[in-house]
């Protein structure tokens, strides 16, 4: 039985490693940064998670004996791992791609790791102990620079067949309007897709024009009278309330956790669930979206939570 379960989070510009404990309490939290070279991140990946256990007194479990404390270790990643190959894919830190990241840190730690990617490591850690704890399925979504979202049911990420379960951003958006106007290209080759209209970036340039990616104080904006902020708002409402639609008429979670800075707008919590009810299929709609409960930390602790300590 492992004592603490240690979590990493791969994130584009650092690396951070969470803690905790058999109980799910936070011990230690630390940031390093990714040298964003693949080689280099395994190495700095390795020394950071042998610093932990060693000021933990923790070993890996695969190498206990009697009267020493254990850990587990899990990771998220911004992509997933192909089913068929064992590579990377799909990972917007594009070094990561074609690589055998899971089994060269495996590799390099000598102990077993379970990698997920980073989406559904934070509806993992809101399912466990955050905004949506006790919920039996929970659609937790991340909505920042880019937008995905993981699917956990009664505890456990649901991956799919091909490990792209939870790829809401590559779905197109639903029930378009005149003002969507032509569908968008995407890099992932599509057009269409809700990434290119519900994205920070897409938000900040709908409110300032092309070139934009800073949504900060659109809300203030708005208060104050700014026509522009105004309009932004309000086509991303309705255009959110779409996407949580389609959301909830194929998988009907419990709950909706969202994640991501564009989480931050307050305006959402009051304004998209009223707005459900014209595109779900039910009478009446009940389904809660709710802000995250962990902030930035959530996607460490879900790749934490990816072992459950009785293992």
């Amino acid at each position: 039985m492992a004592d603490y379960r240690l979590g990493i989070d791969l994130g584009g510009t650092k690396i951070e490693i969470a803690v905790l404990n058999r109980q799910g309490d936070l011990v230690l939290r630390e940031r390093i940064p990714n040298p964003g070279v693949y080689p280099e991140a395994i190495l700095a990946i390795r020394d950071l998670v042998t610093s932990v256990d060693h000021r933990l007194g923790a070993v890996p479990s695969h190498r206990v004996s009697a009267g020493q404390s254990t850990s587990t270790l899990g990771i998220g990643i911004p992509g997933s791992i192909s089913p068929e190959t064992g590579l990377i894919k799909n990972a917007n830190a594009t070094w990561l791609n074609d690589q055998p990241f899971g089994m060269d840190l495996e590799s390099a730690l000598a102990r077993p790791v379970r990698t997920e990617n980073d989406a559904n490591c934070f509806a993992l850690s809101e399912a466990a102990d955050g905004a949506a704890k006790g919920a039996q399925t929970v659609f937790g979504i991340i909505v920042g620079t880019g937008m995905g979202a993981g699917i956990v049911n009664n505890g456990r990420v649901i991956e799919g067949r091909h490990h792209i379960a939870g790829e809401w951003g590559h779905l197109p958006l639903p029930w378009p309007l005149p003002e969507d106007g032509e569908p968008r290209p995407c890099f992932c080759g599509n057009k269409g897709c809700m990434e290119r209209y519900l994205s920070g970036p897409a938000l900040a340039a709908d409110w300032k024009g092309a070139g934009n990616r800073n949504t900060a104080g659109i809300e203030d904006a708005a208060a104050n009278g700014d026509q522009a902020a105004i309009d932004a708002l309000n086509r991303y409402m309705e255009r959110f309330a779409r996407a949580c639609s389609l959301a909830i008429n194929f998988l009907d979670p419990d709950v909706i956790v969202l994640g991501g800075g564009i989480s931050n707008l307050a305006s959402l919590y009051d304004r998209v669930p009223p707005l459900l009810s014209k595109h779900v299929i039910t009478p009446v709609c009940t389904t809660p979206i709710v802000k995250n409960l962990h902030g930035d930390s959530s996607g460490v602790r879900g790749a934490a939570w990816l072992w459950d300590v009785t293992e």
